[in-house]
């Protein structure tokens, strides 16, 4: 039986690592993330990992930085024959590496040696990729730069969200590492070196700030952040000076002379705005301190009038 330390922190990693449990895999521990205060009473709250570590019975080591000597010698008596990595949250130094003598898999949502990084899943969507998918590396130093064990493709629909392509690609992650940690495990597994320079820009980790929405752009681009930034951290802009997501809408390549950020027409089809390039027309929206709702209902208790948004 093989030994496997999981180390993750987000629900992409926690679905990991239920299917690894299920699986059968004896997991002699979780490392993850310290709790952080969240809320605007700023209380410590665990992270989806750790939930999902108690839930299954699996103890739980939490350091704040696991570079640290104390850590890696936690980690050593865990005794692992592998470590499985997905969205940690930390570098892992080299000799944290050297531990488990099968290595360390990180389970990466893209095909390296694209979008390497924090957040690959919203950048696929901003940049209109038709396709993605998941990639099973054997961990160095570097910053998503080790060797490529396997991967998986899936197309990323019109109608993907940030959320729909982050549950589609955690699932797909989690069959691909069980199907590849067998080859890792009985020495066939095939290691290809990844070219040094990835083929994108690095995949920075996302803002809030990153939402906002400028409607100088082009509606296609706009309405790919309001997709990719779904749920989290949303898209949004202001309306009378108040915060004002947008949830869903589509984009028109036809438009007019208005200042782009000008609100066209709001009727029952929706709000449309003048952007850069096109029009957006929002379908589902969500005014600081009220509910998210379908444009058409909002428009039945807000009068917009004359307003630019942005």
């Amino acid at each position: 039986m093989t030994n496997v330390v999981f180390m993750g922190t987000p629900d992409f990693a926690a679905v990991i690592l239920r299917r690894l449990a299920a699986a059968g895999y004896a997991i002699t521990g979780v490392v993850t993330q310290p709790d952080r205060p969240k809320g605007r009473k700023k209380t410590p709250e665990m992270c989806d990992v750790k939930k999902a570590a108690l839930e299954l019975g699996l103890p739980v080591f939490q350091p704040e930085r696991v570079r640290r000597p104390e850590a890696l010698a936690e980690i050593r008596k865990m005794n692992p024959d592998l470590i499985v990595v997905a969205a940690f949250g930390q570098i892992l130094p080299k000799e944290l590496l050297e531990i488990p003598p099968l290595g360390c898999l990180n389970v990466h949502a893209s095909l390296l040696p694209a979008y390497r990084g924090a957040a690959p899943i919203q950048y696929a969507i901003l940049d209109g990729l038709s396709e993605t998918g998941v990639t099973i590396m054997r961990m160095d130093v570097g910053l998503d730069t080790g060797d490529i064990i396997s991967e998986r493709r899936t197309a990323i629909l019109d109608t993907d969200t940030g959320g729909s392509l982050f549950d589609r690609l955690a699932d797909l992650g989690a069959d691909l590492l069980i199907d590849t940690i067998p080859t890792v495990a009985d020495g066939t597994a095939v290691y290809t070196p990844q070219p040094a320079e990835s083929t994108t820009p690095y995949a920075k980790m996302i803002t809030r700030e990153m939402g906002r929405i400028n409607w100088q752009e082009s509606a296609e681009k706009i309405a790919r952040k309001v997709r990719a930034f779904a749920p989290w951290p949303s898209a949004f802009t202001t309306l009378d000076g108040k915060n004002f997501k947008i949830w869903s809408g589509t984009a028109s390549p036809e438009g007019g002379s208005a200042a782009p950020g000008t609100i066209l027409k709001a009727d029952r089809e929706g709000i449309t705005v003048q952007c850069g390039e096109g029009t957006y027309t929002a379908l589902e929206v969500q005014l600081e301190g009220k509910k998210r709702m379908k444009a058409e209902d909002f428009l039945r208790g807000f009068k917009i009038g004359d307003v630019h948004l942005g």
